[in-house]
């Protein structure tokens, strides 16, 4: 019977495994990475807050991650319980609330005048970004944790299982389904698919990258990224669970955990270079520099053409960093004590930092230029503007 850490009951294991720390006992496990103490720096930006919210009831106990989204003018986010809502990016002035009857599991996905989300109990739901009445409601294989991924004429979900199902964006109908043979543990979580018209880049828990004919679902390739290694089975998870990065030219960017970072050539699966980590995060590409977060919560950057590595901070070792953003020329992640942090992109040097919410921040920030939008654990949702 398949087990993955997102069925476990205590969070304590949870968090000890998913992060990378020592196995051993739940209630005698430490941390592989004990969380550094902030350091003072000299900051040449501030953090202004311009509105503040709140979400329900927030990510829940299981720390759900319902990463909110935002489009045109409208951030739209929820929480755990089933309350979705819409508010002016502006202003702060909530538009809309609905409550739902089921708990959300998954971030939001805000297109072409819908949001899209995944639950507990394997639906995913359409909403309309006018007033929030349920557009179309379908059932999936198993829970969704990652947010699903639209094209002109598809809505992609990856479940919990590993299995990949292509509904119809406008009508929820099922056109093609892919599964896999997944490990008995993973981390708590699935990767994200990165969707375009023609195809879909899924990765797995098993290591392996695939990319799917979104006329069929049938596999154009297949690349294996991680390798399992080690005698125990944490020793041996290889999960690829962040979110491919494709760029315009046809490189595809992919992490995993146990791994290494590797570009590919999106069209044949050919690797371009790879680089020894092992993350859990969706990168973040800004020009021609590659962004990540590791599994001890090192900021590392690469040479997106080389992979020759630039500049690396261990000042937010064990911090449980959330994935990396970009906002004005600043990488901004937040961590587990609700800190927002701001580091420069060019040399790896902190710029700004403000606390938001002593519940933490576990989802990525979304920005927009010198905006930045930030859900924490316990629903506080707070805009903020990067002052120079």
């Amino acid at each position: 019977m398949k087990t993955t850490l997102a069925r476990k009951s205590s969070l304590a294991l949870l968090a000890t495994l998913a992060l990378g720390l020592l196995a051993g006992c739940a209630n005698k496990a430490e941390p592989r990475y004990p969380p550094k103490e902030l350091q003072r720096f000299e900051a040449s930006a501030e953090l202004a807050t311009d509105w503040r919210q709140r979400v329900g009831q927030g990510l829940g106990r299981a720390t759900y991650p319902i990463a909110p989204s935002l489009e045109g003018d409208v951030v739209f986010a929820a929480d755990e319980r089933g309350r979705v809502m819409a508010f002016n990016a502006r202003s702060g002035e909530r538009r809309w609330q609905t409550d739902l009857d089921v708990g959300v599991s998954s971030g939001l996905t805000a297109a072409a005048g819908q949001v899209y989300l995944g639950t507990r109990n394997g639906e995913v739901l359409a909403l309309s970004q006018a007033d929030g009445d349920v557009t179309w409601r379908a059932r999936v294989s198993s829970e969704v944790l990652a947010p699903p991924q639209p094209n002109q004429q598809l809505l992609v979900v990856q479940s919990v299982d590993g299995t990949v199902t292509a509904l119809d964006r406008r009508s929820g109908e099922e056109r093609w389904v892919h599964t896999v043979t997944e490990p008995s543990l993973t981390l708590r979580g699935t990767g994200t698919p990165s969707v375009i018209d023609p195809v879909t880049f899924a990765g797995f828990a098993n290591g392996r990258l695939v990319t799917l004919d979104n006329r069929s679902g049938q596999p154009l390739w297949e690349r294996r990224i991680a390798v399992p290694r080690g005698r125990s089975e944490i020793d041996r998870m290889v999960d690829l669970s962040g979110q491919p990065v494709l760029t315009p030219d046809g490189r595809l960017f992919v992490t995993s955990y146990n791994g290494r970072l590797v570009a590919l050539e999106a069209p044949t699966g050919d690797v371009l270079w790879e680089s020894e980590l092992s993350s859990y995060h969706t990168p973040v590409l800004v020009g021609d520099r590659l962004f990540t977060v590791n599994e001890a919560s090192h900021v590392i950057a690469f040479d997106a053409r080389t992979g020759e590595e630039l500049w690396r901070s261990s000042d937010l070792e064990g911090r449980w960093l959330t994935s990396p953003a970009f906002a004005d020329g600043s990488l901004v992640v937040g961590d587990f004590e609700g800190y927002l942090h701001l580091i420069d992109a060019q040399t790896g040097r902190f710029t700004a930092r403000t606390r938001v919410d002593s519940s933490g921040i576990s989802v990525r920030p979304i920005t927009d230029f010198r905006r930045i939008y930030v859900l924490a654990n316990n629903g506080r949702l707070e805009a903020l503007e990067i002052k120079r």
